[in-house]
């Protein structure tokens, strides 16, 4: 089987949800037995160039890769109010030269299936159709529109809300379009899967949560105790919804958790913290300490980690990873959403301000207690989020899709 996988950023380095999810999925298909072929959008936000791709990973994927500018341009977003059905957030990645590279691979070769990473790869279907039999599978990492309804919720009544309120509307539109278009939906957890047949999807379905290598997690890291109260935030910050959730944790939480525990502490990481953030970042107990090296020895060495997600969709790999690397977890259900957790076995969930606080302190009293979610949660992640079994349940769908539907 050939799989061409079509994907908005190039996925290296792998240091965020998405490029992690498109990057392992990609790769254990090939290990799987499929021929991979992977065309990425070049963005100046996760610019990649040809000499920092590994040698051996352009060769087992075939990655080919073409610069788009998708920077927020003011007067183009104003354009695209009066003169685009596409929201401004889509439109960004509508690229010539990535359609003209795209009718290059697929009149050269012969595709199964192409697999789109996410709905911003959507307005490509016709070029797709023109010049390839393919199946088109849609991968959908989110249900884009909640995530947008939901700032809209957490907004105040300014200007800015109603443009929010506007693109959540066109975002929930082009989604609709897109799902009678495509062959195949792959959505990434039972939640998303019934929202996206609300919208009115009627083709076949898988639901392929993100993976991880279990073998990876259990071989090469050893989570140490940690005898300091620490706290820990790690994701991109230049993503909105994790901003408003340190922001919220911040101002809402951790004060209480100062009260109780004087000499904790909350360590963040992640790059790009656009200065509305870092003026946030100065408080009693709080470090912030930018991009780390590598993450997973971030994580295994950190304390409790917090997920404190008010806005949101899909599925967070970095809770997987956490739980994969025995960490204890305390998240909001928006953070948590798309896992299969036991609340209160392998996994807290909190959704207020008292709640959150309350089950911090809680585990950063009782080492016991945070050991034993935390031994709970890596048995739960390294059996259920195994890439290698994922990829092998989906490649099964694929074959069976190309033999049903070409019958």
């Amino acid at each position: 089987m050939h799989i061409l996988i079509l994907s908005n950023k190039v996925p290296y380095p792998p240091k965020d949800g998405g490029a992690i999810a498109t990057l392992s999925l990609a790769t254990a298909l090939e290990k799987g037995g499929a021929k991979v072929t992977l065309l990425a959008i070049n963005t100046p936000k996760h610019y990649c160039s040809e000499q920092q791709l590994p040698p051996e990973l352009k060769q087992t994927l075939n990655i080919e890769t073409v610069f788009v500018d998708t920077r927020l341009r003011p007067l183009k977003a104003l354009a695209n109010l009066f003169f685009s059905k596409l929201p401004y957030n889509a439109q960004r990645f509508v690229s010539k030269s990535f359609s003209y590279k795209l009718k290059t691979i697929l009149s050269q070769n012969t595709f199964d299936i192409v697999q789109l990473e996410g709905l911003y790869l959507t307005p490509y279907i016709k070029t797709i159709r023109q010049h390839s039999n393919a199946l088109i599978s849609l991968r959908a990492h989110n249900v884009e529109h909640e995530i947008w309804e939901r700032t809209v919720a957490s907004t105040k009544r300014t200007p800015k809300r109603w443009y929010l309120q506007h693109i959540a509307k066109r975002l929930k539109r082009m989604e609709q379009e897109a799902l009678q278009q495509v062959d195949l939906l792959v959505p990434i957890s039972k939640k998303d899967e019934g929202a996206l047949v609300e919208l009115g999807c009627k083709a076949p379905r898988i639901t392929i949560p993100f993976g991880i290598n279990a073998d990876d997690f259990i071989a090469h890291f050893t989570v140490k105790t940690n005898h300091t109260p620490q706290v820990f935030h790690l994701g991109g910050l230049d993503w909105q919804p994790n901003q408003d959730g340190i922001i919220w944790f911040i101002e809402n939480c951790w004060p209480q958790v100062l009260q109780a525990i004087p000499n904790a502490k909350f360590t963040i990481a992640g790059r790009n913290a656009p200065q509305r953030l870092l003026n946030n970042l100065n408080g009693r107990g709080i470090e912030y300490i930018g991009e780390v090296d590598n993450a997973k020895q971030f994580i295994a060495n950190a304390g409790i980690m917090i997920v404190p997600l008010r806005i949101g969709s899909g599925m967070r790999i970095k809770i997987v990873e956490g739980m994969a690397l025995g960490k204890a977890i305390v998240s909001t259900a928006i953070g948590a959403e798309g896992i299969d957790y036991t609340n209160g076995q392998n996994i807290l969930i909190a959704n207020t301000p008292s709640a959150f606080a309350k089950s911090l302190i809680e585990l950063l009293s009782n080492q016991e207690l945070e050991l034993k979610i935390g031994a709970a949660a890596k048995e739960f992640a390294t059996q259920t989020f195994d890439i290698k079994v994922q990829a092998e349940k989906l490649l099964d769908f694929y074959n069976k899709s190309v033999i049903q539907i070409n019958s």
